[in-house]
């Protein structure tokens, strides 16, 4: 069995890691390579780097952060964020990151995801998709930070981009985002059980039961693949070694 994968996610603007809730609200957190360096000692499985500003400036202090990043953390780390051609993927990965992961840009031009996912191997290929629920039930796809609905259904739009050559799917809740309330399961399950490939939960985690909630493969678990941390670790309220011990003494498989 393939080992579940607990990750944490630095969000970045103009080189800093910042937090916040459903999306706003940004506080500083910390230098995003003293964190990864801190996360990779601490036994982290991967790590997930999203520049949310994603501007021109921002894009050149994202390849330096990879190329420092690379130089200094033994685990596998996605990025992303305003990855919009093959050349934007080239370049980071020669920079240094293991996957490129691909939101916005996946939505205006899906052949994006194929000709990554040709060029560099499905492996190296992440889609993430923000997703909001609606009132009437079921999930939009949310772009560009989440200010903007497509319209796109998340289960229809999973579907296709693991069909282009999507490696996984990180899935975020737009409306769990920050609120340390737990992980949409609903959605996570929906999602993971539509697709062949590795679904990352994020959004909402609190406390040590809604991570393995999320990775329960259970009918009312999320049977995703790996969790996404942000607040919990970066604030100091579990470590990632105390959620290791505690999803191996749930009988969970995971790296110790």
């Amino acid at each position: 069995m393939v080992a579940l994968r607990l990750i944490p996610c630095l969000d970045v603007a103009r080189g800093r890691v910042v937090k916040g809730v459903n999306f706003v609200g940004l506080r500083d957190a910390g230098d995003p390579v003293e964190l990864a360096c801190r996360y990779s000692r601490a036994g982290a499985d991967e790590l997930v780097f999203l520049d949310i500003a994603a501007s021109h400036e921002g894009r050149g202090t994202l390849v330096d952060m990879v190329r420092r990043t690379a130089e200094s953390v033994t685990i596998p780390f996605t990025v992303g964020g305003g990855i919009s051609t093959v050349e934007g993927i080239t370049e980071l990965l020669r920079a240094g990151a293991d996957k490129v992961s691909l939101n916005s840009s996946a939505v205006r031009r899906p052949e994006l995801v194929r000709e990554g996912g040709d060029q560099f191997g499905c492996q190296c290929i992440v889609v993430a998709i923000d997703a909001r629920r609606r009132d009437a039930g079921g999930w939009d796809v949310y772009v560009k930070g989440g200010r903007e609905n497509t319209g796109l259904d998340v289960l229809e739009w999973a579907q296709r981009v693991a069909g282009l050559g999507a490696g996984e799917i990180l899935l975020t809740s737009m409306d769990g985002d920050g609120t340390q309330a737990g992980y949409d399961l609903a959605l996570t399950r929906a999602v993971a059980d539509a697709v062949p490939i590795p679904v990352i939960a994020s959004g909402g985690a609190g406390c040590m039961d809604h991570i393995a909630e999320a990775l329960d493969v259970g009918p009312e678990g999320g049977h995703a693949s790996a969790a996404l941390l942000a607040s919990l670790l970066h604030d100091g309220v579990l470590t990632v070694e105390q959620i290791k011990q505690d999803l191996l003494s749930r009988g969970l498989t995971i790296r110790p």
